[in-house]
């Protein structure tokens, strides 16, 4: 499974900038994120059905 990963703005929430990644680096990316006390939105990716 693939999710969308957004970085979000500190002063008013929007979306800055935004990536796919598969379900093993998620954790990796919410650690750092955590550490430096970043604000995340973690959504299922969209898929093309195959």
């Amino acid at each position: 499974m693939r999710f969308e990963i957004m970085r979000l703005d500190e002063i008013d929430g929007t979306a800055v900038d935004s990536t796919v990644v598969d379900a093993a680096s998620v954790n990796r990316i919410v650690q750092q994120a955590a550490a430096i006390g970043q604000r995340l939105w973690i959504r299922p990716a969209d898929t093309p059905a195959s």
